[in-house]
């Protein structure tokens, strides 16, 4: 019997990372952002794989970056899609906040999970079976997937080789950090020989970047802050991206617009949205995570910008319909 194949495709902003397992059931672990659902379905592609071949795609959470790819898929190819439960539901009954996008002013197109998932559930390739792992933290709904006879854990936004993904107390529970440290604790107990998570390389060290992990959530208990300095610099971050920057002058009131902004100035640093504008500039530029550019705030990570036309649909699940 053929061995299944598991091919890692590393992808550069605003797509996250996908894994292709080629097996008798082929299964895409996300589909990257929606205005990449070309080049997704290329890379399926080259990689031998028909995307009409597709058994299942699973989710490991519903932000944009992840399921964006979810639309193109299912609706030119019929692919069946899996993801955790809470947000399955969230996303069928076309909820306003499925996939976090109106907070995070994010777009994404349309689709329905045929799958919901639950801790321990097992997905049949054929010849490998990977078990559902609920990891809730960057969203209540995230799961990590794992592979014990090769040793492969595909952990989404959990972690990464040098860094987190960002936590949303005020969303997801205080208690979000408490939940993320018992997920690693519970990772750090299976033999992993190689882990895969959304953005970033391959981690070839996995024990060693939950260990970083965790010694960082662990002091963030400390100062609780610096959670909220780290979410509100990658959210931001990532709009810069998707909009390919702002001009100065646009910047204030795209800021005020905002959902995730107005929380943040508010809960986590108990500011005025107006009186944040400022400290959240001078970090992005202090941190190195923007810069000014002709008048024009761009992110410094590197990205490739959705076309325009496409980012002013901005179709989002407010605009979803039953």
């Amino acid at each position: 019997m053929k061995e299944a194949e598991v091919i890692f495709f590393e992808r550069q902003f605003p797509s996250a990372n996908m894994v292709l397992i080629k097996d008798q059931r082929p299964l895409l672990i996300d589909t990257g952002f929606g205005s990449d659902a070309n080049e997704t379905e290329q890379l399926i592609r080259l990689a031998g794989l028909p995307p009409e071949d597709l058994h299942l795609i699973v989710n490991t959470h519903y932000h944009s970056d992840h399921a964006g790819g979810n639309h193109h898929l299912q609706n030119n190819y019929g692919v069946k899609i899996a993801a955790h439960k809470w947000e399955a539901h969230l996303v069928n009954s076309r909820d306003f906040e499925a996939c976090t996008a109106h907070w995070l002013d994010q777009p994404v197109e349309p689709y329905h999970v045929d799958l919901p998932l639950s801790e321990h559930d097992e997905i049949d390739t054929g010849t490998r079976k990977l078990k559902v792992l609920h990891t809730p933290a960057h969203t209540l709904g995230h799961i990590c997937l794992y592979e014990p006879e090769e040793e492969i854990l595909i952990c989404g936004d959990f972690f990464h080789g040098n860094d987190l993904g960002w936590l949303n107390i005020f969303r997801e529970g205080v208690a979000a950090i408490l939940r993320a440290l018992e997920g690693l604790e519970q990772l750090a107990l299976l033999p992993i020989r190689k882990a895969y998570s959304g953005h970033g390389p391959q981690i070839d060290r996995p024990h060693t970047a939950i260990d970083a992990a965790r010694n960082r959530y662990e002091k963030w208990l400390k100062e609780p802050e610096k959670i909220a300095w780290h979410g509100c610099k990658r959210i931001f971050a990532y709009a810069l991206m998707i909009k390919d920057g702002l001009p100065k002058g646009e910047v204030r009131n795209y800021l005020l617009s905002c959902g995730w902004f107005q929380d943040f100035a508010r809960y986590s640093f108990q500011l005025e949205p107006e009186e944040f504008i400022q400290p959240l500039l001078d970090e992005m530029i202090r941190s190195g995570a923007a810069r000014w550019q002709d008048d024009r705030l761009v992110a410094v990570t590197p990205f490739q910008a959705p076309p325009q036309e496409w980012i002013e649909k901005n179709i989002q699940p407010k605009d979803w319909r039953l």
